[in-house]
């Protein structure tokens, strides 16, 4: 009779396909990765989720057409004397974990708590002049832009003008709060905050995604560790979805 083989022989297939369409299910079939990765790698991830599935299967048919082969006992016998075989050791089959969270429980975005983490210290630009903002009110700026004129702009092109940003939203340790935003340059792993301190409105809940209308309030001078964070006047303060895109564009 023909002996029967192990199922981690097909280990490598299982793991090679699972974490493939992981891969696949938040970069081609869905806008999950935006939480990871910069838009510009989603090719590179979609390539990578079709090899990874087509060397899958070319190892599973391969096994197969080995497993109908293969007629002796030298297999079974090595399995009892040693604790892996041809389909490796069973700890292996601890990569698969990842893959299955990433196919069916994608994590979040980065929040309040990694922004928090991070030290918000950014190199000096130096101050100088910038390009004249839109004309009309309210100008539609990302936290960067806002944060860069507030904090180094000679002309302070910011004051009497009323600005709109969207973020989510951290407390301080002082009852302070703050309206925040990742900058990823290329992935999750190298982010780092903006952050710009809202007065004259409560504060929502930590991670709530709001869209803020109001002015700039002048702290401290210009390049100097007093005006950071940059402050805003909240005029309103609007509760909204989470964007496709929860990341700052540098």
């Amino acid at each position: 009779m023909r002996p029967t083989k192990p199922s981690r022989a097909y280990g490598p297939t299982v793991l090679l396909l699972l974490s493939g369409a992981a891969v696949l299910r938040i970069s081609l079939f869905s806008e999950l990765y935006l939480r990871y990765v910069q838009p510009g790698l989603r090719p590179f991830l979609i390539v990578s989720g079709v090899v990874l599935v087509v060397l899958g299967v070319v190892a599973g048919v391969r096994t197969l057409r080995a497993d109908e082969a293969d007629e002796a006992d030298e297999a079974d016998e090595a399995d009892e004397d040693h604790a892996h075989g041809p389909g490796g050791p069973r700890v292996a089959w601890l990569l698969a974990v990842p893959a299955l969270v990433l196919l069916l429980f994608p994590p979040p975005a980065l929040g309040s708590y990694s922004a928090d983490r991070e030290a918000a210290e950014y190199a000096a630009r130096g101050v100088g002049t910038f390009p004249a903002l839109a004309k009309g009110d309210p100008v539609e700026l990302t936290l960067g832009e806002f944060s860069s004129r507030a904090i180094y702009d000679s002309k302070r092109s910011l004051k009497g003008r009323t600005v709109r940003m969207t973020g989510f939203v951290t407390h301080g340790d002082d009852g302070t709060w703050y309206l925040t935003r990742l900058l990823v340059s290329c992935c999750a792993a190298d982010a780092s905050p903006y952050k710009v301190e809202i007065r004259d409105a409560d504060a929502p809940t930590a991670d709530a995604w709001i869209t803020v209308t109001g002015t700039w309030h002048p702290e401290g001078a210009l390049g100097s560790e007093k005006a950071w964070p940059p402050v805003l006047d909240a005029g309103s303060v609007k509760r909204v979805a989470q964007p496709e895109n929860p990341y700052e564009k540098r």
